[in-house]
């Protein structure tokens, strides 16, 4: 694509939204949940659930979610376990979006999956959020806080810098 003499070309880096911080939200009789302000532009109208590792629920913008199905596609299907993550991962998907009061549903399926009752964690993680149980995000924290340098070693030999 061609720009202009003195247009500015877009920078692709600052179009991409950068999901952090913590939050807690209770879950209403109905099943709904608040995403935090900072989130919801990031997410746009429509947005993905799914169920995510470690038993919480990552929450994709559609543009995000939209290249990890594309990634997921490139995967060999003859593989038993590229079969058994995708129909796990794709299964447990729902499209949502936010309210006028910022609330989005979480379906049935994925609150039983995360096990959330009442009090819920919405956490900003990069490209996703993830919405974990109160009880279950302390059990990851803490086990995270024990082992954060050794898990920033192992990153590092992965190619992370910090």
């Amino acid at each position: 694509m061609k720009w202009r003499t003195g247009e500015p070309a877009p920078n692709i880096l600052e179009a991409k939204q950068v999901f952090m911080g913590e939050f807690h939200h209770n879950i209403d009789e109905k099943g709904r949940i608040i995403i935090p302000a900072r989130f919801r532009e990031g997410l746009g109208d429509a947005f993905v659930v799914t169920k995510g590792l470690d038993q919480c629920l990552f929450v994709y913008p559609r543009h995000e979610w939209d290249v990890l199905t594309e990634k997921l596609r490139q995967l060999p299907f003859t593989r038993s376990e590229t079969r058994a993550f995708t129909r796990f991962f794709f299964s447990g998907a729902a499209e949502t979006g936010c309210d006028s009061q910022g609330r989005t549903v979480i379906p049935p399926n994925l609150r039983e999956y995360a096990e959330l009752l009442k009090e819920a964690v919405i956490i900003g993680v990069g490209n996703r959020i993830e919405i974990w149980s109160q009880p279950s995000w302390n059990d990851m924290r803490s086990d995270a806080e024990e082992n954060y340098e050794e898990l920033a070693e192992k990153l590092n030999e992965l190619g992370a810098v910090f």
